[in-house]
């Protein structure tokens, strides 16, 4: 094992102690199963249906339904991967500490990185389609739309995304009161999202039409990989999971269930609501439309009130996603900081609360610029690269530790090894080649300035440099 150098890895034994720790200094282990579970479930299952069928349905047409298979297996085959890392690793900083445990601190550092991408971004697009949801609440509610110069990002017909910011300021709050608390409200809000999605599937088949899936594909074999480039935006829960390992009871059992329930439940609606949605709507009205499945809802039935209630569903759900997201990014940022990668104030926990609050108010500020100036559009392409060079690294990182720890113990092991892990890296890579070619500039520059972090400052005070 290396020690020096680019490659120098961290040892599994030592992430295990490290996360073991009690007292000032080290997370609280609050969280159940259910509360795992709904944090899985509460950071993916909205994500890809509230807002992504705009941009994804305009590219497939009705074979978004292929999309969504396509993407929900690339997830599953990876979600196993996670359950297996998860258990033998059960710490924070998900995919991050994997990665330093096998492949060495450089990769480290680069899915550090690509998963500040895919929580930071993602949490600002979600939170850009909340101020949506709201408006179309207040409208069918109260007759009243907000000011578009404040509802939406330059280059959408907005100035600056005021509602967005809103909801970024509360999740922030929310957190720094301790995840304990946030875990109960988030499995509240979750147990509403799929009451509210079922509500969906059940009014909207009423207005289910054969014929709105002619043609079935309209840009070809294409459009469906480039939207499910896009739509596997939405699995990004699975991650989030595996970052709550240092405060999971029980974690070697806990972690590998709750990650495969979360993945059964969230397959299951993405495909009964994309189904319901692109059966009661034609295809072509889905490209640009706000609130698409509460305007749908109201199409369907010729009444306000489904619609109102689904919007009002929309907001809690849309806040609970954003709650687990954000929450996802500052343990990363906390594994990163314990290890040296970045300034020590990103490990500074509260005695008080148990929660990182420096580190939290860090990632909620900068959440809030992204939703506040940034189109949708970019945000979602940047959180599937971020998401998908991550889970890339995970479904490498099973073989690796199989051959350098074979006798680590394992909660969980993934079926047809070693098929299973390389089937999930080639599904992640062909998808990530599907992707805007924009997205890979923006990527690009991103790299670009983790390198000059990386080698100005985090080579340097890596806590393995002072070891050597």
């Amino acid at each position: 094992m290396s020690t020096t150098g680019l490659l120098r890895r961290k040892p599994v034994d030592t992430l295990i102690a490290e996360a073991g720790g009690t007292g000032a200094g080290h997370l609280r282990r609050t969280i159940g199963l259910w509360q795992l579970s709904a944090i899985g479930i509460g950071a993916t299952v909205g994500t890809g249906i509230f807002f992504v069928l705009t941009t994804s349905v305009p590219e497939a047409g009705p074979a978004v339904v292929l999309s969504f298979v396509i993407a929900a297996v690339t997830a599953g085959l990876t979600a196993l991967c996670y359950a297996e890392l998860a258990s033998a690793i059960p710490v924070a900083g998900s995919s991050y500490s994997y990665a330093y445990a096998t492949m060495g601190e450089l990769v480290a550092f680069g899915v550090g990185v690509c998963l500040l991408m895919e929580y930071g971004v993602s949490a600002s697009a979600i939170a850009v389609t909340w101020g949506q949801y709201l408006d179309q609440f207040s409208d069918l509610a109260f007759g009243l739309h907000l000011p578009a110069a404040l509802t939406a990002p330059p280059g959408e017909g907005g100035v600056f995304n005021l509602p967005a910011v809103v909801l970024v300021v509360l999740v922030t709050v929310l957190l720094i009161r301790g995840v304990g608390e946030s875990a109960k409200v988030n499995a509240v809000m979750v147990a509403i999202k799929l009451v509210i999605l079922v509500l969906f599937v059940a009014v909207g088949l009423t207005g289910f039409t054969a014929g709105n899936f002619t043609p079935f594909a309209p840009n070809g074999w294409d459009g469906v990989q480039t939207a499910a480039s896009t739509i596997f935006f939405s699995f990004i829960g699975l991650d989030a999971v595996s970052t709550a390992g240092e405060e999971v009871r029980d974690p070697r059992r806990t972690l590998p269930l709750a990650i495969l329930v979360s993945l059964v439940v969230v397959t299951t609606l993405y495909i009964a609501v994309a189904v319901t949605a692109v059966g009661a709507q034609p295809w072509q009205e889905f490209d640009g439309q706000e609130a698409g499945l509460a305007q749908i809802l109201q199409n369907v039935t010729g009444h306000s009130w489904p619609a109102l209630v689904f919007a009002a569903g929309a907001i809690v759900s849309i806040f609970s996603i954003t709650l687990v997201v954000i929450y996802g990014q500052t343990r990363i940022l906390y594994a990163m900081g314990r290890d040296g990668l970045l300034p020590r104030p990103f490990t500074r926990v509260s005695a008080r609360t148990g929660t990182p609050v420096w580190n939290t108010l860090v990632v909620g500020t900068a959440v809030a610029v992204l939703a506040a100036v940034f189109p949708l559009k970019l945000l979602a392409d940047m959180t599937s690269m971020g998401t998908l060079v991550a889970f890339t690294a995970v479904s490498i990182g099973i073989v690796v530790l199989r051959r350098t720890r074979p006798d680590l113990p394992r909660g969980f092991k993934v079926p047809l090894y070693p098929v299973t892990p390389l089937l999930s890296a080639a599904f992640c890579v062909y998808l990530i080649t599907k992707l805007h070619t924009d997205t890979f500039v923006a990527f690009a520059v991103v790299l670009a300035v983790a390198a000059v972090l990386y080698f100005g400052y985090s080579r340097r005070h890596s806590r393995l440099a002072g070891e050597r």
